[in-house]
């Protein structure tokens, strides 16, 4: 039988991921244009906050990494 709420789980939680992962890329492209100095830091950041998200998720989605802390 199929367990319904952990199913409406992983799609909430894909839905809402996959929106800050853009939201995120797209304020780093938007900040990243322009001229004034405090632009390029913040969009570097916001690229490696990008990267952090994804190496998060892949994190989750493989289990032989969670071998590691035990």
């Amino acid at each position: 039988m199929i367990n319904w709420w952990s199913f409406a789980e992983v799609v909430i939680a894909s839905v809402v991921s996959a929106g800050l992962l853009v939201t995120l890329f797209s304020t780093a492209l938007r900040v990243g244009d322009g001229d004034a100095r405090w632009r390029r830091p913040l969009s570097v950041a916001l690229y490696v906050l990008c990267g952090l998200v994804v190496a998060f998720g892949i994190y989750l989605i493989v289990p032989a990494l969670h071998a590691f802390g035990t």
